[in-house]
Parts: structure tokens; sequence; C-alpha cells
């Protein structure tokens, strides 16, 4: 059996002043430092020890993989590949400067849509989340420290769904929480096991 552990950084400080995350590379507030200890004895319980740990590396998700890999003896490795989605010239602003001039998606095509100038679109963003997790070799346990709305990407990706249909999908993932994601040995089906646990 194979177990996938996606995991959300926790609180960081442009959740605490209310900007655009994003590419903005902030740090964990205290209270997200203590959340991710608090994820990393969690991950202890479900028998992660030593686990593969892959994270974007921004900060606060390359700092809660770190308080994880702590707690079960393993390591992190970087990659720019599972950052969150890039919000361009809206990145580390005040959300509601964002919020006032979101672009609303015009038709049906959900994946080519920029929401604000400099920003990727899904297309661009979820390839490249897809082209990582393709080229991954996964463990009997793995990893991955994301962000909320990268989150829904990397669970797109382990049901195999096909790039052109992720235009719709959200699976709501919170910040600050694990995903359980397995695959059986027998049948090779795979679950999703668990959201924001």
């Amino acid at each position: 059996m194979k177990e996938l552990y996606v995991v959300t950084h926790t609180e960081s400080q442009h959740h605490v002043d209310k900007r655009v995350g994003g590419w903005y590379d902030s740090e964990l507030t205290e209270k997200g430092r203590k959340d991710a200890d608090e994820l990393g004895q969690r991950l202890q319980l479900l028998d992660a020890h030593k686990a593969d740990i892959y994270s974007s590396d921004l900060k606060r998700a390359a700092q809660t993989a770190d308080r994880i890999a702590a707690a079960i003896n393993s390591t992190v490795e970087l990659t720019s590949q599972l950052r969150e989605m890039s919000y361009g010239v809206a990145e580390g602003r005040p959300q509601q400067w964002l919020d006032e001039r979101i672009v609303p998606v015009a038709g049906d095509n959900r994946l080519d849509h920029t929401v604000i100038d400099g920003g990727e679109t899904k297309r661009e963003f979820v390839s490249r989340i897809y082209d990582f997790l393709d080229g991954l070799t996964l463990g009997d346990k793995t990893i991955i420290s994301t962000h909320a709305y990268a989150a829904t990407f990397v669970i797109a990706w382990w049901i195999k769904m096909p790039l052109e249909s992720v235009g719709y999908v959200n699976f709501n993932v919170q910040s600050g929480k694990i995903c359980k994601l397995v695959e059986d040995d027998v049948f090779k089906n795979r679950t999703v096991a668990g959201l924001n646990l």
C-alpha cells in the first residue's frame, strides 16, 4: 500500500496581514510554527516515520515541512513546482486590492484564464504540479508540503484527473491540514481517504 500525505502550510504572516499569498514569500507566524509541530506529531501517529518529504520552496511551506521532518526524522526536498498559483502584480498586496481587480472568467475556458496581470493561468499552474508529480517515484509513505489551493491539484493528479478536466475542480483544502491519499496493493485503486484531517 502507498500513502501520500498532502500537508498544507500553517498560518503565515500574509494570512494575518490579509495579503495576497501566491508567490509572496511570507514566513510562518508563531501560531503557524506551533501548528506545524502539531502536524508533525499527527504524522508520527500515522506512522509516517522517515517518509520522503517534498515541499514548495516558499518559506511558509518549507518551514512547515522542516518542522514535520524534525518530528518524523526525515529530510525535505524543496521545489518551486509545488508553489501556490502566482497572482502576478497582486502578490503581497492587500487581499481587498486583488478582490477589486479580479477579472472574471468569460465563457467556458477556465484553464487559460488569467485572474490578474502577470499571474499564472490554471493550465500553467496545474501543469507544473502535474509535471513534478509525474517525475516522482513514490515510496510507501510520501509527504507533500504545499499550499491550500495547490493541494487540490495534487489530489486531482492522484486520482488521475486529466489536465483538461481540472477547470472546475476544488477540494476546498484548508491551511494547516492533512489530506490522506491511499493506493492499495492489489488493484492499485487510489482513494482520497481523508480531507482536512
